[in-house]
């Protein structure tokens, strides 16, 4: 197969996998309009060009990791976007979480263009980028998605293919519902040993193998047990976009979720504490605020 991969958005997610593609064999071409970024990119051994357009022009199979509905947009229907691009056939992965009827236009506006744009949301963390350790919530055109059978197994650990366009956006939702979950379990976990005088510590090394551990106490238990919010690799605005998404997406389908309801609060709470931008594992710090913790005076 022709060995060019295309990265349209090199961000935490996109560069991690530029550097897993690049050691997978595959040469990668990218644009992000962030200067930082690009140089990130050709640091990598990839090399930055100069539109989405040039992107897609230059690489059969490109992967998008956007951040808003907004920039999905304008990569699709710009002056240099990809809808412009020359050649037919080329396969488009979006792997952002955005809302579905904005995926839908740019999947509708590619079609018209001879284009194929699959709906492939990742599940998994920046830091599970690094590792591989992603997997692919696959929809949309089933030949094509075979096609990036290789590119997928360059940066990801597992790929699901789940049907028609759209079903890969709705299964990230339901996996990001138990994120937004187990995150905030995790801190209240956490919390209630603190409050009994445990060592967060032990908290964690107790619970992280326990019966009761969940995949993101193992992963933010550490940050937890360390304070250490400020290096994210999800940051508390990233996770509130992705609520508001799931809050539509559940409302249309009137169904009620109470659990998740209130863990939402506490990412809003963080925010509205100055958290913003720290690592979601800050629910923690939020929870310990709210219960006026100082573990400085528990350390004296």
């Amino acid at each position: 197969m022709n060995r060019n991969v295309g990265i349209v958005g090199v961000g935490i997610m996109g560069t991690a996998m530029a550097r897993n593609l690049r050691e997978a064999g595959f040469s990668v071409v990218g644009y992000d309009p962030v200067p930082s970024a690009a140089d990130r990119l050709n640091s990598l051994g990839g090399q930055a060009l100069m539109s989405p357009r040039a992107v897609v022009e230059a690489a059969p199979i490109t992967i998008m990791s956007l951040p808003k509905a907004e920039a999905l947009t304008a990569v699709i229907n710009g002056v240099d976007g990809i809808a412009q691009a020359t050649g037919i056939g080329q396969i488009v992965i979006e792997c952002s979480t955005l809302p579905l009827d904005i995926k839908q236009a740019a999947h509708d506006v590619m079609q018209k263009n001879g284009k194929v744009l699959l709906d492939c949301p990742i599940s998994g963390t920046g830091a599970q980028a690094v590792a591989k350790d992603l997997v692919i919530l696959g929809s949309g055109d089933e030949a094509a998605f075979e096609r990036c059978a290789p590119v997928f197994a360059g940066m990801s650990r597992v790929q699901h293919y789940l049907g028609p366009f759209g079903r890969g956006s709705i299964m990230k939702y339901i996996a990001n519902h138990l994120v937004t979950i187990h995150n905030v379990a995790a801190a209240e976990a956490m919390v209630l040993g603190i409050k009994a005088g445990i060592d967060p510590a032990v908290v964690y090394d107790t619970l992280a193998d326990s019966a009761g551990t969940s995949r993101m106490f193992q992963m933010r238990g550490p940050l937890m047990r360390d304070e250490r919010y400020d290096e994210p690799t999800a940051t508390i605005r990233m996770q509130l976009k992705d609520i508001s998404i799931i809050d539509a997406f559940a409302a249309d389908l009137d169904c009620a979720l109470p659990v998740y309801a209130a863990a939402s609060q506490v990412y809003h709470a963080g925010s509205a504490l100055g958290r913003r931008e720290q690592d979601t594992a800050a629910v923690c710090a939020v929870l310990e605020t709210m219960h006026g913790i100082d573990r400085r005076k528990l350390k004296s």
